[in-house]
């Protein structure tokens, strides 16, 4: 789960991250009261869940009070476009106004978990400011990376040595340092994927400031932080994975035409896989689960159907906990009460198997009956295609 950069910072600071003063706001005239408040000269930052907000506007800097106006004004209510956001852009519903600093030198810190090492790994560059895949594609000796041991956690000295390599002073050090522990144990507290300070900056005044922020959280460790839900925005999430969720599935949308439901997300990778192998594009990952029943069935269906670009929908279920026979069930039940309008291929396989096809056979319903994955992705290919 994503959160805005003025969450991010606010988490970020009760471990000791230094922040600038700063308030968000939803409106030109609070924009406005923010920077008499900060001492007029201020910046103007747009709070969407997107990188680049500099390079497409989002972010201004105000000389006095009118100016942090008028650029509220400008932002709010409008799409800001950005290389992550796609055309349409996002809609800023949110400011963050802040003090300007005086910039000395400019680092990227942050956490991620490496997937290929299973571990939390710490990176520290001296080229912050400028996007970490491209240092780390142009300049890859730019990036320093610390291992981090599960059962020591970050070491002082692991850090220390790091900016040290960077030429930072004994002072600069130290703050680096304690910054850095600071967000470990925050990446630790909160279960986080990722968490970002672009650019670390340090000041004319030799301070060590937090000039921006990320915090990516893990969905699947939310429900140990019920406080930390809240900072969820779902104006930034796409509508029908905001409604997936509310029915516990797993969904997430794609760019192809052939709708997807499958359960297990091993299952639902080699189902996307396959359909491309023929010559499609899946529209969507969509997991139902192990525990489905007739109702999520249904609102599997119509969040599929949410997307207008779907032109045929490939069911592919292999019944270990979940059960062939419940799953055809709710697809007779699904297609009789909504009605659906696109080819729809069924793959069933394992428990209840025969009682399943069936079902499906006895419905009277336009369903292409499916044996095995390849034959399934080949007629959900080629129905795309004649819809198309």
């Amino acid at each position: 789960m994503k959160i805005h950069e003025y969450q991010a910072k606010e988490l970020l600071s009760r471990y000791g991250v230094k922040i600038p003063r700063g308030r968000m706001v939803t409106s030109a005239e609070a924009a406005e009261d923010a920077a008499v408040e900060l001492g007029g000269l201020v910046v103007v930052k747009a709070q969407i869940h997107a990188g680049g907000r500099g390079k497409g506007g989002g972010i201004a800097v105000a000389k006095d009070h009118d100016e942090a106006h008028a650029a509220a004004k400008r932002l709010l209510g409008k799409p800001l476009v950005t290389h992550q956001t796609g055309p349409a852009g996002r809609i800023v519903r949110r400011l963050l106004i802040e003090e300007r600093l005086s910039i000395a030198r400019e680092l990227y810190l942050g956490l991620v978990v490496d997937r290929e090492l299973g571990r939390v790994t710490l990176i520290l560059s001296g080229e912050g400011g400028m996007e970490i895949e491209e240092v780390a594609r142009l300049h890859p000796e730019k990036i320093l990376k610390a291992v981090i041991h599960p059962l020591t956690g970050l070491m002082p000295n692991q850090v220390r040595k790091m900016a040290y390599e960077l030429g930072l002073t004994k002072a600069q050090v130290d703050k680096v340092s304690g910054f850095a522990l600071g967000m470990f144990q925050a990446f630790m507290d909160v279960d986080a994927s990722l968490i970002e300070i672009n650019p670390l900056v340090i000041t004319a005044t030799d301070s060590l400031v937090a000039l921006d922020a990320k915090v990516n959280l893990d969905e699947n460790a939310l429900f140990r932080h019920i406080d930390l839900i809240g900072l969820r925005d779902p104006h930034e999430d796409d509508p029908a994975e905001v409604e997936a969720s509310k029915h516990n599935l797993s969904y997430v949308r794609l760019d192809g035409n052939i709708g997807c439901m499958v359960n297990g997300a091993g299952l639902a990778m080699a189902t996307m896989d396959i359909i491309k192998l023929y010559g499609g594009e899946p529209a969507n990952f969509l997991d139902v689960g192990g525990g489905t029943d007739q109702a999520r069935v249904k609102a599997a269906f119509e969040i599929i159907l949410s997307d207008s670009s779907v032109r045929a929908v490939l069911v592919n279920i292999f019944g270990g906990i979940v059960r062939c026979d419940v799953i055809a069930q709710g697809v007779v039940a699904a297609i009789q009460e909504m009605g659906i309008h696109v080819p729809l291929v069924v793959r069933l396989h394992g428990t209840k198997v025969d009682e399943g096809k069936k079902i499906l056979a006895s419905s009277g319903l336009n369903i292409i009956s499916a044996d095995g994955m390849a034959e399934a992705a080949e007629a959900a290919v080629q129905a795309a295609r004649r819809r198309s």
